[in-house]
C-alpha cells in the first residue's frame, strides 16, 4: 500500500523562497531540477538531494504549536499523504520511475523556531521534521503519483 505526493517545492539557492511546483525532473546528479540542494558535490554521497515530510506529521506539529503555515516552510521538498516514511537508512521508496533511497532523519533547523515559537521542539519527536533521501533512479515526478516503498533487497 502506498501514498500519494501531496506537493512539491524547491529553492535556487540557500535561504531563497520555497517555489511551489507541480511536477518535476528527478536526475542522480542534480536531485530536483532548480533546488541547490540536489547537486552532489564532488566526492560526496549525496545524502541529502531530497527531502520529504509526512502531511499527518506537519500538521501535528502546526497542531502543537497552534499555527497553519503551509507545508513548504518546512523547507522539505515533497510532502507526502498516506503513508508512513520509513526511518529505517537504506529504505527505497519508488515514485513513478524515480528510486529514491533514505539517508538519515532530516533534524529541524532554528529556523524553524523563526518561524514559530516552539516549532523546532515539535517537530522533533519521532522523525516528525521528515527524511533526507538520496536520488538513485531518475525521472520526472507530479503532485498525485503513487508512492510506494521498495522491498528490501
Amino acid at each position: 500500500m502506498g501514498g500519494i505526493l501531496a506537493g512539491i517545492a524547491r529553492h535556487a539557492f540557500p535561504k531563497a523562497p520555497m517555489e511551489v511546483v507541480d511536477h518535476v525532473n528527478v536526475s542522480v546528479e542534480a536531485g530536483l531540477e532548480g533546488d541547490f540542494r540536489g547537486a552532489v558535490k564532488p566526492g560526496g554521497r549525496g545524502r541529502r538531494q531530497v527531502s520529504l515530510v509526512e502531511r499527518g506529521d506537519w500538521e501535528a506539529a502546526m497542531a502543537a504549536v497552534g499555527h497553519s503555515l503551509p507545508w513548504q516552510e518546512r523547507r522539505a521538498n515533497l510532502l507526502v499523504d498516506g503513508l508512513d516514511l520509513p526511518q529505517i537508512p537504506g529504505t527505497r521508496l519508488r515514485i513513478g520511475t524515480v528510486v529514491l533511497e533514505i539517508t538519515q532523519e532530516c533534524d529541524p533547523c532554528s529556523r524553524m523556531e523563526t518561524l514559530a515559537a516552539g516549532l523546532k521542539a515539535a517537530l522533533t519527536p519521532d522523525w516528525r521534521g521528515g527524511v533526507l533521501a538520496r536520488v538513485i533512479e531518475g525521472g520526472a515526478i507530479a503532485v498525485g503519483d503513487v508512492i510506494l516503498v521498495e522491498p528490501a533487497i
